[in-house]
């Protein structure tokens, strides 16, 4: 029963399901999720932080830098089976494709540097 609370209260916030939609294509570091959700460092560090708790993200450090990515093939069933029905049923969203232009724009941006943009603001 807790899993289930857990995922239900991650999906239940917009930005949420945003990043993990962000991540579909991907690892991304904290400090791309946070130049496409526009939002402050601490409240995305938060959110993903939730994401984690249920599971459906998976995160690793790399000096200053957290990077999140989706579970791999082996996670639970119950993730895996939430992840491809968001991805089916909000790929095409309007707000999921204007994310997922910004992000094609923030990849080719040189990362340390707008790692360093994000810490400073």
């Amino acid at each position: 029963m807790k899993k289930v609370l857990n995922i239900t209260k991650a999906l239940a916030d917009e930005s949420r399901v945003r990043a993990l939609m962000l991540l579909k294509n991907g690892e991304l570091c904290v400090c791309q999720i946070i130049e496409v959700l526009r939002l402050a460092p601490s409240t995305v560090s938060k959110h993903m932080s939730i994401l984690k708790q249920a599971d459906l993200v998976e995160a690793r450090k790399s000096g200053r830098w957290v990077y999140y990515r989706l579970p791999e093939k082996d996670s639970d069933e119950a993730v895996r089976t939430i992840l491809e029905w968001l991805k089916t049923n909000l790929t095409d969203g309007k707000t999921i494709k204007k994310d997922i232009k910004n992000l094609d724009k923030i990849l080719n941006m040189d990362k340390e540097e707008l790692c360093r943009k994000t810490t400073q603001s």
